[in-house]
């Protein structure tokens, strides 16, 4: 991306996610991820507005006053210990799809968000994302493994369905297990909040891994799944907007 061109920022726990306007495409983002930063970000590389829900390192300069603060954020109901990536994707997804939803972020936690019709914040529920739980297994045991990928067995099999349902493979086994047991958790908890026009929206990196699992179950009670990879970055962009043409 060049320099001089704007962006907004969002800090996660293990990555920081960018984004900036798709010139050939109004009204959309162009979207990507890099490590946390070692020092100073670029000259030119500041964000117009940014928010973290990881650690912000003070060398990276970036500026108080882009931060955007949970107050900015439209969400009726939400508890001031909210998270600001909860309340994001909580807001950007009501504004896409007004009604009553059930909003599933899949970072390194998994968060369950669910909106009344009206758009108030009902409550939510947290479990540990995939990456966690994996982390957890190799540390918690003496021969599972520690390494996230390998190839042809890592994460990008799995969304492609690369993966056996029962698979022989331990590293494998660990990511069928984890995965499945994210994506009956996200189907349990949207047939517990009903049908009634319910809808499930799904964002985060986990996303391409699970709506493959989740969307046929839901599929068959009804219930539609809008997968929304940039929803936090959109609500983001569009509380904080560029001047001029763009995203907004």
């Amino acid at each position: 991306m060049d320099g001089g061109q704007v962006r907004w920022l969002l800090i996660g726990n293990s990555r920081w996610h960018w984004a900036s306007p798709d010139p050939h495409n109004p009204g959309s983002l162009i979207r990507w991820d890099t490590p946390p930063p070692c020092g100073s970000l670029p000259p030119g590389a500041a964000p117009l507005a940014w928010a973290a829900v990881g650690p912000v390192p003070q060398s990276a300069g970036l500026s108080p006053t882009a931060c955007l603060a949970l107050a900015e954020v439209p969400l009726d109901g939400m508890p001031p210990w909210l998270g600001i990536d909860r309340a994001l994707a909580s807001w950007g997804a009501w504004r896409r799809w007004p009604g009553p939803l059930l909003v599933a972020d899949a970072g390194t936690v998994l968060s369950l968000n669910r909106l009344a019709p009206s758009g108030r914040f009902c409550g939510g529920r947290l479990l540990a994302g995939l990456a966690l739980q994996w982390q957890a297994m190799a540390a918690g045991t003496a021969a599972l493994p520690d390494t996230l990928v390998a190839p042809g067995r890592g994460f990008g099999a799995l969304s492609r369905g690369g993966q056996p349902p029962w698979p022989l493979d331990t590293q494998a086994a660990m990511l069928v297990g984890v995965s499945q047991g994210l994506a009956a958790a996200i189907v349990a908890a949207t047939l517990e909040c009903g049908q009634n026009g319910l809808r499930l929206v799904l964002t985060g990196g986990d996303g391409p891994i699970l709506a493959p699992l989740i969307g046929p179950s839901l599929a068959r009670w009804g219930i539609p799944l809008e997968h929304q990879p940039d929803l936090c970055l959109e609500a983001l962009a569009s509380l904080r907007p560029a001047s001029g043409p763009g995203v907004g």
